[in-house]
Parts: structure tokens; C-alpha cells; sequence
């Protein structure tokens, strides 16, 4: 039987499935309370031409207008690669309860890769961080997607 973890981040899966349709980094993301999803997000850079259209950014601006505060200190994040320093600080700054993460991203991740933002104890708010649910697929579908770029 699977987690509750485990079926939120087949959505947050659902979510970069979407980015990947796009031809962008498969990265997805929601953020829940109270057992529901109250937003969604996907990496959309390439679409949006933007550095800041990351999944994480995206869901944390749809959740504030829906919660109708800045603070979503009783909500958790699902988002299939760990965050970037950017993503790592609107987490921390917008006091989100917590953190899922699938695959880990040793090359720019800010959740405990390279550095962790998230539990900065200098900071005056810690993040509670789960990293590996569902690490296999979220890392597989990276793989796939980078291995299809590079074909020529």
C-alpha cells in the first residue's frame, strides 16, 4: 500500500510529466494542506523564457493566492528533484512546514546536496525535509529525458 508521501510526489510525477510535453526540465511540484492539493506547479524556463518559471516558484505563488497569506507554514511541498538556491529560499521564506523531495541533485541542490537552505539553523525558519520518495522514478524520468536530448 503506498504512503500518503508517495501519492502526493505520482503527482507532483504528473506535474513534470507536463514540463517534459513542453520540451522543459521534467520537474513538478504541489504543495498540500490539510490532505489536499491546493497548487500545482511545473518547470516551465524554456517555455516562459524565464530563470524564474521553476516548478517551486510557480506552485509557492499559486498557493499564497489561494490560502490568501505569504505564510504557508501548514502546508507541504512535493517536488520531483531537490531545490535549487533560489527555490531552497522562497521555500524558507514563504515558512513552508515541509519538504518531500524524489531524486536529490548533486549538482545544484540546495536541500542537502550541495548546501541545505532548508534547515539553515542562522535562518529564522527550518523547513522538516523527507528526500527519496519515489527517488527511483523521479531520477529515471530525468535520465530519460536528458539521454533523448542529447540523441542527435
Amino acid at each position: 500500500m503506498k504512503t500518503l508521501d508517495e501519492k502526493y510526489m505520482e503527482k507532483a510525477l504528473a506535474q513534470a510529466e507536463k514540463a517534459q510535453k513542453l520540451g522543459d526540465v521534467p520537474i513538478g511540484c504541489v504543495i498540500v494542506r490539510d490532505d489536499k492539493i491546493i497548487a500545482r506547479g511545473y518547470n516551465r524556463r524554456m517555455a516562459d523564457k524565464s530563470a524564474l518559471a521553476h516548478a517551486e516558484i510557480s506552485a509557492i505563488r499559486k498557493a499564497n493566492k489561494k490560502v490568501g497569506d505569504w505564510r504557508l507554514d501548514d502546508c507541504t511541498m512535493y517536488v520531483t528533484l531537490e531545490p535549487c538556491q533560489m527555490c531552497a529560499g522562497a521555500i524558507v521564506q514563504s515558512r513552508m512546514k515541509r519538504v518531500v523531495v524524489g531524486a536529490m541533485n548533486p549538482k545544484a541542490g540546495c536541500a542537502g546536496s550541495i548546501f541545505n537552505l532548508l534547515q539553515e539553523e542562522r535562518f529564522n525558519h527550518q523547513v522538516e525535509l523527507e528526500t527519496g520518495v519515489l527517488g527511483e522514478q523521479c531520477s529515471e524520468m530525468m535520465k530519460k529525458f536528458f539521454k533523448k536530448l542529447r540523441q542527435p
